[in-house]
């Protein structure tokens, strides 16, 4: 597998996954944004033309890994029209494109396509039903891939992540931190903060190796949001700011999220032969290296 095309390439995954290219495999960036970094700026997906223009100029590809996405949760909930076009009608063009030409596919998807009422992580095959715009188109983009490349597409879902570049959640709360003294942050939602230094070498692994069907990704173990922020300013030396917990309904949202979202990552797990990062691992080794 020598050339891969990246959708997506300018945002906190998709620049990620240019930086972590396997050695012999030239990643080839696309993005709507024009960036240092991107190859084939301004290919808008959902335009089949385009789409075909853009396979035409830049490859031939041997793989996609699709990280393009509406990822506004709350602004979905007001323009979902807007957030469909991102996540199904672009994952469905390009997967029709990439099926004529027999080119496997990884598309990255969410835990939003779940409603949170688990008691267990959620398995591959668990049930789907989205409590929000998003997790609707999102879940919606999973079907059109594999309808239209039921043998070549490999679904990635993961969850809330961080990186070196573009906005997260740790560096809100450093942010936050030097503004504040002390910090109120939900309690009662639970997921697996991930690290896209931990995921993109996953999705480079899933793509080589995996078989068409869903995977699920995240840094091992869970943390509510309020133990992701304390472990955040523990972990980056800030000891003069106090974390307070709240409850979801007293920091309300347009989007509704899933209470708990745990991902059972084993399918992932038995690919690769070992799970990403437990997840306060992963979170020091990203701070001690980019700290927002």
């Amino acid at each position: 597998m020598s050339r891969v095309l990246v959708t997506g390439a300018s945002g906190m995954l998709g620049s990620q996954l240019l930086l972590d290219a396997p050695r012999g495999v030239t990643a080839v960036g696309t993005d709507l944004r024009a960036g240092d970094d991107i190859v084939a700026p301004g290919y808008d997906l959902a335009d089949p033309a385009r789409v075909e223009a853009l396979l035409a100029a830049h490859g031939p590809f041997e793989g996609v890994i699709h990280a393009a996405a509406w990822t506004a949760v709350d602004l979905a909930e007001e323009r979902e029209a807007e957030a469909a076009r991102a996540n199904v009608d672009a994952t469905r063009e390009l997967a029709r494109a990439v099926a004529q030409r027999g080119i496997p596919l990884v598309l990255v998807s969410t835990d939003f396509v779940f409603d949170g009422c688990a008691r267990r992580p959620y398995r591959v095959d668990d049930e789907t039903r989205p409590l929000s715009a998003y997790g609707r188109t999102k879940l919606a983009g999973e079907l059109a891939a594999r309808e239209a490349h039921p043998a070549g597409t490999r679904i990635v879902r993961t969850q809330w992540l961080y990186g070196p570049r573009g906005k997260h959640f740790p560096g809100t709360i450093l942010a936050l931190a030097k503004e504040r003294k002390e910090l109120r942050v939900v309690h009662d939602q639970v997921g697996a903060p991930t690290s896209t230094l931990e995921l993109a070498p996953a999705l480079w692994d899933v793509l080589r190796a995996g078989e068409a069907g869903v995977y699920h990704a995240a840094c091992d173990g869970q943390a509510s949001w309020f133990e992701l922020a304390v472990a955040t300013l523990e972990l980056a030396g800030v000891t003069d700011v106090r974390v307070e917990p709240c409850t979801t309904s007293e920091f309300p949202r347009p989007a509704a999220r899933p209470r708990y979202s745990v991902l059972d990552c084993s399918r992932l797990t038995a690919l690769r032969g070992r799970p990403l990062a437990p997840w306060r691992a992963a979170l020091a080794a990203f701070l001690a290296l980019h700290r927002p």
